[in-house]
């Protein structure tokens, strides 16, 4: 695997409100750059386990599980692949939050992706750099506009 892409971004909200909104994956598809988002298991507390969705972006489809593990108080989460096809074959992240100075939450994505079509390295890092952004600002679009 290569290295990460990363980007940040400070949402006016706790990191308790950032959280409802990145585990509200039945919503991904209004924000997140996906086509389709479906939880197929969860952990006993009814947080979501492994959820599977679909992507179209620069003209590749996909379709990915991904587990999910949470982290305390709050703090996060990161995912890993459970089964991939199309032009995906491995996805890594996480969301880390940390309360912010003035009160907001800052939101820091790390991706890291293997494709299973050839692109070369500076369009791969375009298409990470995109995923990064377009989640980034549909989460603080989400979770700012209530």
């Amino acid at each position: 695997m290569a290295e990460k892409t990363e980007g940040s971004i400070t949402i006016e909200a706790s990191p308790a409100e950032v959280m409802r909104v990145i585990n509200d994956y039945d919503a991904y598809p209004s924000w997140a750059g996906v086509k389709t988002a479906e939880v197929l298991t969860e952990y006993e507390d009814g947080t979501p386990a492994e959820v599977k969705m679909s992507v179209s972006q620069m003209g590749f489809d996909a379709t990915y599980t991904l587990e999910y593990e949470y982290y305390e108080d709050d703090g996060g989460v990161s995912w890993t692949t459970a089964s991939a096809s199309g032009a995906v074959k491995d996805i890594q992240g996480e969301y880390v939050l940390e309360p912010a100075a003035d009160g907001g939450t800052k939101v820091t994505y790390r991706l890291q992706l293997e494709l299973g079509v050839s692109l070369p390295g500076f369009l791969k890092r375009q298409a990470e750099k995109q995923v990064v952004n377009t989640a980034l600002g549909g989460l603080k679009k989400r979770v700012e506009s209530g």
